[in-house]
């Protein structure tokens, strides 16, 4: 594969909690060779923790805001400038206020967010079923007794889950840069949902396959899922709907609890 960086790339974002389709989804658009949907990413961490500096006593004692929102400015520019694709979807919560925030002071160019939904039980029925079928997962890591705990945990304040939560949340208040897709509708009709999301993103449409598919592998590079847990991030070989039991398991303090976020 030969290497050439390209200028003026288009920045997209995917907004999802996990056990939405990420990965089919990435799976699906890096088939078209312009397009680069990423992994799970650290972009958003580099600048979070690049402004949270701003509140060190190095940076206060010597406070140069502009040499740092100099640096800033170029994350997204920088990060990418070796990858060959002329478009990048990013994975991650771009649309949280704090991390909407510093997008729009530090990147200044317009973007766009694919925003999948999927009702909270169902991605806590996926869950279930990863880490009772994957005895590694990093949730059998920690000493919880059963289902109840471990599904509380994955819904900690802190956690993944409740991190996309807030970023879907107020992705609905500017629906002008967002795109939503149901994850149901996403895996029943896979073609007109991608029809509509290059409409979206402005591109001319690209023939997709929705069978024998690739597992997630981004400019030679895959998931390391050792450090997770076996089979997070495996997707089955074509596209379809499959009824997951374990959403009849979910115990009824959860059901209670998270029942109502449904899109």
């Amino acid at each position: 594969m030969t290497w050439e960086p390209k200028k003026n790339k288009k920045l997209f974002f995917l907004v999802a909690m996990p056990r939405s389709g990420n990965t089919l989804f990435a799976s699906l658009m890096n088939q078209n060779p312009e397009i680069a949907c990423t992994a799970n990413s650290i972009t958003l961490e580099i600048m979070k923790d690049l402004f949270l500096l701003k509140s060190t006593d190095v940076f206060q004692n010597y406070p140069d805001h502009r040499s740092l929102n100099n640096v800033m400015d170029s994350v997204y520019d920088n990060y990418y400038k070796d990858w060959p694709q002329r478009i990048i979807i990013d994975r991650g919560p771009v649309m949280t206020p704090g991390n909407f925030a510093l997008m729009q002071q530090h990147f200044k160019r317009p973007f766009k967010c694919i925003v999948l939904l999927r009702d909270v039980l169902d991605v806590l029925a996926s869950y279930m079923k990863w880490y009772t079928e994957n005895p590694d997962s990093f949730i059998n890591r920690y000493n919880l007794k059963n289902d109840e705990e471990k599904l509380s945990m994955v819904m900690n304040t802190k956690g993944a889950v409740a991190k996309d939560l807030e970023a879907i949340k107020n992705a609905f208040n500017y629906p002008n840069i967002c795109h939503f897709v149901k994850y149901d509708d996403l895996v029943a009709r896979p073609k007109q949902e991608f029809i509509k999301i290059y409409q979206f993103m402005e591109l001319p449409y690209f023939n997709h396959r929705f069978e024998d598919l690739q597992q997630v592998e981004v400019n030679g590079m895959k998931y390391h899922d050792t450090i997770v847990g076996k089979n997070m991030h495996t997707i089955r070989n074509v596209v379809r709907k499959v009824n997951n039991p374990y959403i009849e398991k979910i115990p009824e303090r959860i059901k209670q609890k998270y029942g109502h976020i449904r899109f």
